[in-house]
């Protein structure tokens, strides 16, 4: 059996980086990995609709991860199979002036899916425990109690019908380095060139020590983090879409019902309807 690509993080597990390979590729190629991925995310879109149709959750997917780590190409490559009128991305940058003026979650919480739609957060509610504990840009009291409301904030969606999952894309630093490189080369990604994405390189292993404390703390039985192995691009979209919908599937029979119970009784009422 091949190993796992995703690697989930048990509550109170004390997470080392080091003791997760960037590059893992589950004992496949880049050809099987594809085929691997069609199929999950024809199931992916199809658990979507269901949930849409239902009405009773909706699914939040942080995607968090040093600079090219692949966040963006996870959305174009696996969440792109959603319908879009069930999909919305949030991409959070640094906050603007009225956000700033409230609580660092009050930004996060309006941006939330509603019931039946996935949504993504292109970085999320952990920059309070990233970037802003990094630079020292909050006191240390501050940082330390963010952990805890993060959980709390997590706990109240789950507890309100919305499923979380949490993707920690792990690059290395070689590859982040060829990645940056790459884009200066193409035309069509200049729009991400970046000099702040090499100004933060040096602070590489701050980054390494606050993602760990961030995993370690924050990861729930109900709001897992998953760390993805994201050297290998395809690996990463295999990997993530495995989790989606290995994620929906347990709810699946209970939509089915829902909708089941839903179509006898419009079809009840449509038995009434005069139909000239």
């Amino acid at each position: 059996m091949a190993d796992p690509l995703a690697r989930k993080i048990a509550p109170h597990t004390h997470v080392h980086l080091r003791d997760y390979p960037t590059n893992a590729d589950g004992g496949l190629d880049k050809k099987e990995g594809e085929a691997q991925l069609e199929p999950l995310l024809e199931e992916l879109e199809e658990l979507q609709e269901l949930m849409w149709g239902a009405q009773t959750h909706a699914l939040l997917a942080v995607l968090q991860g040093r600079d090219a780590a692949g966040k963006d190409g996870i959305i174009n490559h696996v969440f792109n199979a959603i319908d879009p009128q069930g999909l919305q991305v949030t991409a959070f940058k640094a906050p603007s002036e009225e956000e700033a003026d409230h609580d660092f979650l009050w930004r996060i919480h309006s941006a939330v899916p509603r019931k039946g739609v996935v949504g993504v957060f292109n970085r999320s509610q952990y920059e309070q425990v990233l970037v802003v504990r990094v630079h020292e840009l909050a006191p240390p009291a501050e940082i330390e109690a963010a952990y805890d409301q993060i959980n709390h904030f997590e706990r109240l969606l789950t507890e309100t019908g919305t499923l979380v999952v949490k993707f920690y894309l792990h690059l290395s630093r070689d590859e982040q380095r060829e990645r940056l490189l790459a884009r200066e080369k193409e035309v069509g990604k200049a729009w991400k060139l970046n000099p702040g994405d090499w100004a933060e390189r040096p602070y590489w292993d701050a980054y390494t020590h606050a993602y760990e404390d961030a995993l370690s703390r924050c990861s729930t039985e109900d709001a897992p983090w998953y760390i993805i192995p994201a050297d290998r691009k395809w690996a990463a979209h295999l990997a993530v879409a495995q989790v989606l919908v290995e994620t929906l599937r347990p709810h699946r029979q209970g939509w089915v019902d829902k909708l089941t119970a839903l179509q006898t009784k419009m079809l009840a009422e449509l038995a009434k309807v005069d139909k000239p």
